[in-house]
């Protein structure tokens, strides 16, 4: 049995206890926990599913904004200043790997007591090729570029997953804009997608929105699931031919029985 929980689904600035950021955790059947970008808050929405920086041994991170990458700082000093643990494992891109430590990791973690550190002082970096598949637990992972801001002479992009377990394919697309030349064939390839989707009045176009979404196949529409929205009222995804919006605490069983007799949806642990 392996596990997708989602320990929360809204956007980078959601606020309140009724949802976190984006962040999620694989579970193995075995206990073995990925976490999928490290947000700002991710000690908030990491204990509010029982889990702690003591669980957290492998790290994906998509991009190095807040809400994917604030957390680092908790889970990197929690982790070297506890004799329990052991250095986390952390996977991305190589220019995202020094961008993140140059760009928004050192200001704050570079000087300790006596000693000016580095990254690999606090986590094992594993830096992937782009466009490339590395594995975590015989499960391959391929890297997907995406476009997540495009400021005309800089394109910003993020990293999304498309891996398979059990046969079931996966894709999540992590930040990006609705781009159906680049992402139409992984939706077409996946049985079941996870699509960050913008909800907000005002569209600021480096996030697939809603209405763009809607724009989609019924066919892909059917076995996509949507986050990383805003808070506040949401359309009848389910009724527009969407499995619905993720929840905060929903997990994913990727078991192949589970998943055919459920049809892509989801066990809702949401606590309450």
């Amino acid at each position: 049995m392996t596990k997708l929980l989602f320990l929360g689904s809204g956007c980078a600035f959601t606020v309140g206890t009724d949802n976190y950021q984006s962040n999620m955790l694989l579970i193995t059947d075995t206990g073995k926990k990925f976490l999928i970008d490290c947000g700002s808050d991710i000690r908030y929405s990491l204990y509010r599913q029982g889990f702690s920086y003591l669980d957290i041994t492998d790290i994906y991170i998509s991009h190095i904004h807040a809400d994917h990458v604030g957390g680092l700082e908790y889970i990197g000093f929690s982790s070297k200043f506890d004799p329990r643990c052991q250095k986390p494992r952390l996977y991305t891109d190589k220019e995202i790997m020094h961008n993140l430590w140059n760009n928004s990791l050192s200001g704050g973690m570079k000087y300790i007591e006596n000693e000016i550190v580095t990254l690999e002082d606090f986590f094992k970096p594993i830096e992937i090729d782009e466009d490339k598949a590395f594995y975590w637990e015989n499960i391959k992972f391929n890297s997907i570029k995406v476009i997540h801001v495009n400021s005309a002479s800089v394109v910003t992009p993020s990293y999304g997953l498309f891996f398979e377990i059990n046969g079931i394919k996966v894709f999540l697309t992590t930040d990006t804009q609705m781009h159906w030349n680049s992402l139409g064939k992984l939706y077409q390839q996946a049985d079941i997608i996870f699509q960050d989707c913008e909800t907000a009045k005002f569209p600021s176009g480096v996030h697939a929105h809603y209405q763009e979404l809607l724009d989609l196949p019924l066919s892909i529409k059917n076995k996509m699931w949507l986050y990383h929205y805003q808070p506040g009222k949401l359309p009848d995804a389910k009724k527009d031919g969407f499995c619905g919006f993720v929840q905060r605490g929903q997990e994913f069983d990727f078991s192949s029985s589970i998943f055919a007799e459920n049809n892509f949806t989801a066990i809702n642990s949401t606590f309450v």
